[in-house]
């Protein structure tokens, strides 16, 4: 069965829903061959696709980053994976080129329309997935100024195909928010639990620390104060090390402070089993 099929179609085959797009709430970007930024047209006639990436990322790596964007759009105007993600992740945080959000979004959109059925075990599936995180982000609150306006539901739809055909954490934790929220979706701590869980079994630091304060609290869960102690401890040590998420070792010592001593005791014997099963 071909499964290739558009943003708007792969999330339609996920819900199992016939009529959760409307004509004006899937935008489609105009051709990158024809879009291409002022002064990033290639000046160099490359032999290949292959060709034009290597040199674009040589460039990028060398510092030059115009030059690459320049070889890289001649990659992903070929539709070229790797080269459609890189300039979406260029644009998006003004790498080396001009911040264009909408730039971004339609690379991400060309990305995730034309491999929305890569393998989840395909040497690109991190890229292409890591696109429908990125549209799902761009949905929530949309681009002003532009044709993509905010769209929740849309958000939910992106990020339960990332979440659920790739296993991406970080669409499932996102996932697991908008439902703890209640955007775009109804409201449900279960699946905010079930969707953070499944992020936090693959060590995403912000996954483990929610989903141990569902736990303390009993949200969504019957509550497991040393399982919850568990996570957050977890999740401390990797905000601690990277330096990121000040608010984890905010709420783990919040959860610290509440435990009682055999809860403390217990959660240093899960955590070391959990260490050990993973080594």
């Amino acid at each position: 069965m071909n499964r290739r099929m558009t943003v708007a179609a792969c999330a339609l085959v996920l819900l199992g829903t016939s009529s959760a797009f409307a004509l004006d709430a899937a935008p489609h970007p105009q051709p990158l061959t024809q879009a291409l930024t002022p002064g990033l047209v290639p000046t160099v006639k490359y032999g290949s696709v292959r060709e034009a990436l290597r040199s674009g990322m040589r460039d990028y790596n060398a510092g030059d980053k115009l030059g690459a964007a320049a070889a890289l759009e001649y990659a992903a105007g070929q539709g070229h994976t790797l080269a459609l993600w890189k300039l979406g992740r260029m644009y998006a945080d003004g790498d080396g080129v001009a911040h264009d959000d909408l730039r971004a979004f339609e690379y991400f959109s060309r990305l995730a329309d034309q491999h929305a059925d890569e393998s989840p075990d395909s040497p690109n599936a991190m890229v292409v997935s890591s696109a429908f995180v990125a549209l799902g982000t761009y949905f929530l609150d949309g681009i002003k100024g532009t044709y993509v306006i905010a769209n929740p539901a849309r958000a939910v739809e992106m990020f339960s195909y990332a979440a659920s055909y790739f296993s991406d954490s970080n669409a499932q934790y996102n996932l697991a928010r908008l439902y703890m929220e209640g955007t775009g979706v109804s409201r449900d701590a279960r699946q905010a639990a079930r969707w953070f869980n499944l992020a936090a079994e693959k060590g995403h630091p912000p996954s483990q620390a929610l989903l141990g304060h569902m736990l303390m609290n009993g949200q969504g869960v019957p509550r497991q104060r040393a399982k919850g102690l568990m996570w957050l401890t977890l999740a401390r040590e990797a905000a601690m090390a990277s330096g990121k998420d000040p608010w984890i070792e905010s709420l783990h010592a919040q959860a610290f402070a509440g435990a009682d001593e055999s809860d403390r005791k217990l959660a240093l014997d899960l955590l070391e089993q959990y260490i050990q099963t993973r080594h």
